[in-house]
């Protein structure tokens, strides 16, 4: 009965830990897709789902759907006009507006939003935008969140009805238009036409791309539909991004463009631009975290384009629900009830002269039981351990040896301390004995030891077992070895705070470290240095011998600035060829000048990728607290002012700020 009453508990532990029996979808279904544009590599893996079978498998019959531009996406899957559909990360302000839109899955891990604007000025930047006209598409929130971040007002810009054709900026009948990284500087290259493209990424909003997304009443009325659609779609998206070269003759041949035709040259680049975009090499097809959707919201009310902490509840899709415990307590305690009625009335009936049948049948059904139980323990995806209430081993399933190194003769009457490692908070073992004390379920996560020595990461789920006077017989864990989504969840931070290229620093970590260093300096009277750093002719070099050698050149000219500061020091890298500089504890201006002069020697030095030569420079601007400003955005106003007039004398020289340069700078 102890044995029964153990299996029970951990079978419902399993539950807990495997919530991924779904019942399949077994009727073919008619349901529709509206992409947000026309056919193109933007939506291969719809189409690789589609063809390759996927969608069928699923039992469902697909609808692709054009767009053009003067259709509303959005409303037609939120009115429900159809079933699924493509949209932006400005989902989150339709949720705003009460229209219940969903996120099933991420696309694209970063958006291909971008402004491309007619090459004028040699320092051109998206500053030069005032007074100028902008074709600016419907769904560009994160494009308006941009300019507002930028300091840059709708009203300062004459807008002008997006033609989508790259066309109307190369005769200038537009000064400058909303694109996508994939699509529109291909034609733009093709047309040898002088341009320059600025991404919200470079101020630090990096919002998701063509999120797959439904209604709430898609959800709560066809919930394995829209589980069967999702898993097909990603699988689609798979297939696609290591089939590249088949989904482009696919794309060719059955998905014509209605608007221009297709051509193989630019189904290539965009496939190559989106695979940079989607980042499966470290995310799972459809991943999205629910801490960058919270960024994002968070971005859109420091612009007053949201409430601040806008909840995003039903926000975001959750394919494997939570088990609702209290419903299968409440059916296992009314089938005990009817079992031990029924149990009473049958014993009532047949009385003694069935009392030997009876209890041989049950002796059997209870040991069919016990060994049902006993192999879906054995066989669980998960390890299994079961002591006694002194806390020594009785038993463990074959996970758990596969796991942890340790056979079952290995581990029989230890402890499971035999896997710590060490590295586990203390206060994590205190609250899982505050819990397991008083006879409660304990979660959490603990870092242990296999037996070789490797350290991993575990999610323990630990119950203690009680026989029917309340005394504890057992403990049993059930435990998952989540290393390799720890592991992932590290590189996301790191890749939130770090420029991909040359993995510096950028602009959210890198003034984060300003703001410390600023409260340090308070504190201790010290004085710290801001440098801007600007490449000088980076560009045409970039246009000329394409953007390998311009990436080979960023890498190795942060590697020599990095050479030229303290290990306290922190170089970082805010967009293009623009890098910024922070000196602490740095004395006098003559030391912030002697540093800044060094970076710019160190970057005249010719620059040697697969045995061509590239000359290059650097202007520099610095500002020193607190003579030059009291705050990160003073002090970066003033570095700044300093590095335009370090470009204007001639570039490749260094300019520390002084007051006039304010005046220089109106006149400007």
């Amino acid at each position: 009965m102890k044995l029964l009453k153990c299996l029970l508990s951990l079978s419902l532990l399993l539950i807990q830990l495997c919530p991924c029996f779904t019942p399949s979808v077994y009727a073919l279904e008619k349901v529709s897709l509206q992409l947000k544009w026309t056919h193109e590599f933007q939506f291969a893996g719809y189409y690789a789902a589609k063809e390759k079978g996927f969608y069928q498998q699923a039992g469902l019959d697909v609808d692709i759907r054009e767009a053009d531009p003067s259709l509303d996406v959005n409303n037609e899957v939120l009115r429900g006009h159809t079933n699924f559909g493509v949209g932006t990360s400005s989902l989150i302000l339709e949720r705003k507006a009460g229209q219940p839109a969903v996120v099933l899955a991420v696309i694209f891990q970063h958006s291909p939003q971008i402004i491309v604007i007619r090459n004028g000025l040699p320092a051109q930047s998206v500053h030069d935008l005032k007074g100028k006209r902008l074709m600016l598409e419907p769904q560009s929130e994160e494009l308006v969140a941009y300019l507002k971040a930028e300091g840059i007002p709708l009203n300062s810009i004459s807008l002008q009805k997006h033609s989508f054709d790259v066309q109307d900026l190369v005769d200038g009948l537009t000064d400058a238009m909303s694109a996508y990284s994939f699509s529109e500087p291909y034609y733009l290259d093709q047309a040898k036409f002088d341009y320059q493209a600025f991404t919200p990424r470079s101020d630090g909003i990096d919002f998701y791309g063509d999120n797959l997304f439904t209604s709430e009443a898609e959800i709560n009325q066809h919930p394995e539909r829209v589980k069967a659609f999702r898993d097909a779609s990603l699988r689609g998206w798979d297939y696609a991004i290591t089939h590249q070269d088949e989904i482009i003759d696919l794309i060719l041949k059955k998905y014509p463009n209605k608007n221009r035709p297709n051509t193989r040259e630019f189904l290539r680049f965009e496939a190559d631009k989106i695979s940079e975009l989607m980042r499966s090499d470290l995310l799972a097809t459809g991943y999205m975290n629910p801490g960058r959707w919270r960024h994002i919201a968070d971005t859109y009310a420091d612009l007053g384009m949201l409430p601040k902490n806008f909840p995003l509840d039903n926000l975001l899709y959750e394919p494997n629900p939570a088990i609702n415990f209290k419903l299968i307590y409440s059916i296992i305690t009314v089938t005990l009830l009817f079992a031990c009625v029924a149990g009473v009335i049958t014993f009532y009936i047949l009385r003694v002269n069935r009392r030997l049948a009876q209890s041989l049948d049950e002796l059997r059904a209870g040991a069919l039981k016990l060994k049902l139980l006993s192999m879906a323990i054995e066989h669980s995806p998960t390890s299994v351990i079961i002591t006694g209430p002194d806390t020594r081993i009785q038993y463990v399933n074959s996970q758990f040896t596969k796991e942890t190194g340790y056979s079952a003769d290995d581990a029989y009457g230890k402890t499971p301390r035999i896997l710590q490692s060490g590295l586990t908070r203390v206060e994590t073992y205190q609250d899982m004995w505050a819990d397991l004390s008083q006879g409660k379920l304990w979660k959490g996560e603990l870092i242990n030891r296999r037996k070789s020595g490797e350290v991993y990461w575990e999610e323990a789920h630990i119950s203690p077992v009680n026989d029917e006077n309340g005394k504890l017989t057992h403990y049993i864990a059930v435990k998952l070895d989540i290393t390799e989504r720890k592991h992932t969840s590290d590189r996301l931070v790191h890749m939130a705070h770090h420029d991909g290229l040359t993995n510096l620093p950028n602009r959210i970590l890198f003034f984060e470290r300003v703001e410390q260093g600023l409260a340090l300096a308070r504190r201790n009277h010290t004085k710290l240095a801001l440098m801007f750093i600007d490449l000088d002719r980076f560009k045409p070099i970039n246009d000329r011998f394409g953007h390998a050698v311009g990436d080979a050149i960023l890498q190795e000219a942060a590697k020599r600035m990095l050479e030229c500061v303290r290990e306290a020091d922190t170089v970082g890298r805010i967009g293009g060829d623009e890098f910024i500089g922070l000196m602490l504890d740095i004395g006098d201006h003559e030391n912030a000048e002697a540093v800044a002069t060094k970076i710019c020697n160190a970057l005249s030095i010719a620059f040697n990728v697969s045995g061509d030569i590239h000359q290059l420079s650097a202007s520099i601007g610095v500002a020193v607290y607190p003579e030059h400003g009291h705050d990160e955005i003073s002090l970066a106003k003033s570095a700044d002012l300093a590095m335009y007039c370090a470009k204007a004398s001639g570039r490749n020289n260094v300019k520390v700020f002084q007051s006039d340069m304010k005046k220089m700078s109106f006149e400007r």
